[in-house]
């Protein structure tokens, strides 16, 4: 394994600005790992659980054969989670998605968003996170084994929050006994200080308690604090996996490669990742992306006008759908409406109005719906949307966790 010392430039991009900076990575061109006879034994029941996952009859979703690239949800959640804790410790009232969730099995039970591609090819299976939330630990011990999955290729980070990034420091199991180092690719704004707020702010150096001087007018203070928040999260809180010059000697700490991403389109592993620049917020930035036809589109609020060419000709669609009764100031969700309408109303009058408008626009062949909070029972949401199938021909339904598609890459 060969060190590098490099530096990090960003890019050149009108949403932020950036000082370069030196860092300290490891990069290997070996991915793979070596096995002695002795040893197989501690790994057979990873090897056992592959050969059961590409079997061609698949126990969550569609049919998956062993040549086929697929897409697994690990989580279809809110930060939260569901069930929420606050609802099933709640001595007044019961909360009835959080309690079908607490059922073993139940497709109400939901951890933090988040997929992974499985890429196939002639040479061998590619895994590609997106997302490392708060809960991926509990997403992980669930899933990999039970679909066979073992070595992390790639993590793509859509933005900064912590049921996005909150699990990094989980990563160390996978570089401490399966692979030298997990690769992250992250735009440079929700890596170091920047995009976040010098999207809306001018910043200047000063030598404050937080490094910074902010010179803004027509801001309110509680947008102003989220908007600071959002965008140090990483260089905050996961300090010391970014620069490891104060760990002490063996501290088994996650090796992670950073990569710098802009909203042009990449390759990881001979795969084209094309960024989908939305608005997760008002002035806050998150990146959906798009793998073959493919479109994935997490955490938004607001889609610019500039990204609906990237979704042409999309066939899948993995959007954003918050609750049923209300839109959020974050979330793809349903407006708000009189609350004298009965829920069967509410729910359609507002799912018409925005995500199903955007289904509309788009025009995806199939969409699943994703980040769900606990209003949002399965069940009952499901079988309305099969009636819009009916009437309109929209093939629109919710995602649930463990749900495995495949998918052409």
């Amino acid at each position: 394994m060969a060190v590098f010392l490099g530096i990090v430039r960003p890019p050149s991009h009108s949403l932020f600005s950036i000082t370069r900076f030196t860092r300290q990575f490891s990069f290997t061109n070996n991915n793979s790992i070596s096995i002695s006879r002795k040893s197989f034994s501690r790994f057979k029941p990873i090897v056992t659980a592959s050969l059961h996952s590409s079997s061609a009859n698949s126990p969550n979703g569609a049919e998956i054969s062993t040549n086929q690239s697929e897409l697994i949800f690990l989580g279809t959640g809110t930060s939260e989670g569901i069930p929420r804790v606050s609802c099933l410790t709640n001595p007044v009232k019961t909360c009835p998605v959080c309690s079908k969730a607490a059922e073993p099995g139940s497709k109400n039970r939901r951890l933090n968003t988040s997929i992974l591609i499985r890429h196939s090819r002639p040479s061998g299976n590619r895994n590609f996170l997106i997302d490392v939330g708060k809960f991926f630990y509990h997403s992980a011990m669930k899933w990999f084994p039970a679909y066979g999955i073992r070595t992390l290729d790639a993590v793509i980070i859509t933005h900064s929050h912590a049921d996005a990034i909150g699990g990094m420091d989980d990563l160390r199991d996978w570089t401490n006994n399966v692979q030298p180092s997990v690769p992250i690719y992250v735009a440079s704004r929700d890596f170091e200080v920047d995009g976040t707020v010098q999207q809306s702010l001018h910043i200047e150096s000063c030598p404050s308690a937080e490094g910074f001087l902010f010179l803004a007018t027509g801001w309110n203070s509680q947008k102003l604090r989220y908007l600071f928040y959002s965008s140090l999260v990483m260089k905050k809180t996961h300090y010391y996996l970014i620069d490891k010059s104060n760990i002490i000697p063996g501290a088994a700490v996650s090796e992670l490669q950073f990569n710098i991403i802009k909203e042009d389109p990449f390759v990881v592993h001979d795969l084209k990742v094309i960024p989908l620049p939305v608005w997760h917020g008002s002035g806050y930035r998150s990146l959906g992306f798009r793998f073959g036809n493919t479109c994935y589109i997490s955490d938004v609020s607001d889609i610019p006008e500039e990204t609906y060419p990237l979704l042409q000709d999309c066939e899948l669609l993995i959007m954003d759908a918050l609750r049923p009764d209300r839109s959020s100031a974050t979330h793809f969700g349903l407006p708000r409406v009189s609350s004298n309408l009965f829920i069967f109303n509410l729910f359609w009058a507002g799912l018409g109005a925005v995500a199903l408008e955007e289904v509309r626009k788009i025009k995806p062949k199939r969409t699943l719906f994703t980040g769900m909070m606990h209003l949002m029972d399965h069940e009952v949401v499901t079988e309305r949307l099969l009636k819009l199938r009916e009437t309109e021909g929209v093939d629109v339904q919710l995602s649930y966790d463990g749900l495995r598609v495949p998918v052409s890459l």
